[in-house]
């Protein structure tokens, strides 16, 4: 499905260029309200954000365009993306908003959109997003304006849920966590979470100055986090991104396991616990480790495209629970509705304290191929589709790998950009196939 605006997740770009201006977004707002008013005579709706200093800009814009539509807006503040989505759920809310570009440096922002179900929202609503802008705006009059107020206590509603999904049977008492938050939507809740639940707890990228989210900090950059954990002697160290939907983890040695490691950690301590677990859902990135060592246990694994929203369709569409990406997006539906960094890192703690094993222990069976990914910039106009080169190179490539690795082509959905994946046993076989495709690509 062709779409102008919306990407892989929402809407994203660089704030003060289309379509990343206040009076686009005013008017994304009266088009999504004018949608969510063809089933709702009143919708209300919540909008979160990060901790950007354009998020001031946005979310005025938001609340004026929903008011101007007749649709009341309730004001979160900052509060991490699957926060949204849990009380958007809780409040039996029409929709949920989060102001945010994840794990972007400050200069970008974005929107994206979370249904009455705390779900990420389908194609097809988007499309009908879309469609709606392009009309001419329909304003309220002054009786039927929308309203808007705060929720003041929407942190503290979203602590007390994040601490619901870890066992009620076990403590985190005793452990040495380091919290990085990447100065972002979660400063003021990581450390809560953890620390209300008995660690003891150290923390960096908490101190938001508007300026400096993702700035050498979080998920992305886990080596501030691997240098913190060693200093401080912390027996884990836990990286969200800007808007704390994604996490990666840090053991005592310094060692960082990614999502891919992470969703196998969590399908093996549902196993442990006598539960049932059919099948699991990475996406095209997963690595091939991790597919091997599921089906070694009976677990079927299935790829979908890359992006948390097709992960879930795929879980919703088989009737199972847990999945995810290497990125730290990950999926455990009797949890949560969508992807949560900070629930994700307790059920791995909740899976280290119940077996009293290390991290490195319970992923003994998972040694990842070596992965080389290359961002490949298009050219204005180029069709990497209809080159030749490329497509020979891959054939021979697959050839060469005879089954004992995989090759990826994907362009990006938020930039002008190829991004070309080898994955093999061999770490020089993965970099030297990665590097003939992406001289295919560049010469096309």
């Amino acid at each position: 499905m062709s779409r102008t605006y919306f990407g892989t997740d929402g809407i994203r770009g660089t704030v003060g260029e289309p379509p990343i201006t206040p009076d686009f977004v005013l008017r994304l707002a009266h088009a999504v309200g004018r949608v969510l008013k063809r089933t709702e005579e009143r919708p209300t709706v919540l909008i979160g954000k990060d901790t950007r200093i354009s998020g001031y800009m946005l979310e005025s814009a938001l609340e004026s365009g929903f008011n101007s539509a007749g649709v009341d807006v309730v004001l979160l503040g900052p509060l991490p993306t699957p926060g949204v989505a849990y009380l958007t759920r809780a409040q039996r809310a029409s929709l949920g908003v989060v102001i945010s570009a994840s794990h972007n440096p400050f200069p970008d922002n974005g929107i994206k959109f979370f249904s009455a179900q705390g779900t990420k929202l389908p194609d097809e609503w988007e499309a009908e997003v879309e469609a709606a802008l392009e009309e001419k705006p329909q304003w309220a009059d002054s009786a039927t304006l929308g309203r808007a107020r705060r929720l003041d206590d929407a942190a503290g509603r979203y602590i007390e849920f994040a601490k619901s999904t870890f066992a009620s049977d076990l403590t985190l008492k005793g452990m040495r966590i380091a919290i990085d938050s990447a100065h972002g939507a979660a400063y003021h809740i990581a450390p809560k979470v953890f620390h209300e639940l008995g660690a003891e707890v150290f923390c960096i990228g908490c101190s938001p100055d508007g300026l400096n989210i993702n700035d050498q900090v979080g998920a992305t950059h886990p080596e501030a986090l691997v240098d913190a954990v060693l200093a401080n002697r912390a027996d884990f160290g836990v990286a969200l991104d800007g808007d704390a939907d994604r996490v990666q983890v840090i053991d005592a040695a310094g060692r960082l396991f990614n999502g891919d490691e992470l969703l196998y950690l969590m399908v093996m301590d549902r196993i442990a616990q006598g539960q049932r677990v059919p099948g699991a859902v990475g996406t095209l990135m997963t690595n091939m480790a991790v597919e091997v060592a599921l089906k070694a246990h009976d677990v079927e694994f299935v790829r979908a495209k890359v992006g948390d929203r097709y992960v879930l369709e795929e879980l919703e569409k088989r009737g199972w629970l847990l999945g995810g990406e290497g990125s730290g997006h990950l999926l455990a539906l009797d949890k949560h509705t969508t992807g949560d960094g900070l629930i994700s890192a307790l059920q791995v703690l909740k899976a280290v304290a119940r077996s009293g094993k290390s991290l490195a222990q319970l992923l003994q069976d998972v040694q990842l191929f070596p992965q080389t990914l290359i961002n490949v910039r298009l050219a204005p106009g180029q069709d990497w589709k209809k080159n030749a080169k490329l497509d020979a190179e891959c054939e021979q490539l697959r050839q060469e790998l005879d089954g004992s690795g995989r090759v990826l082509i994907r362009a990006s959905g938020t930039e002008p950009v190829l991004r070309v994946m080898v994955e093999a046993r061999d770490e020089q076989q993965a970099r030297r196939g990665a590097e003939r495709l992406a001289e295919a690509v560049r010469a096309g």
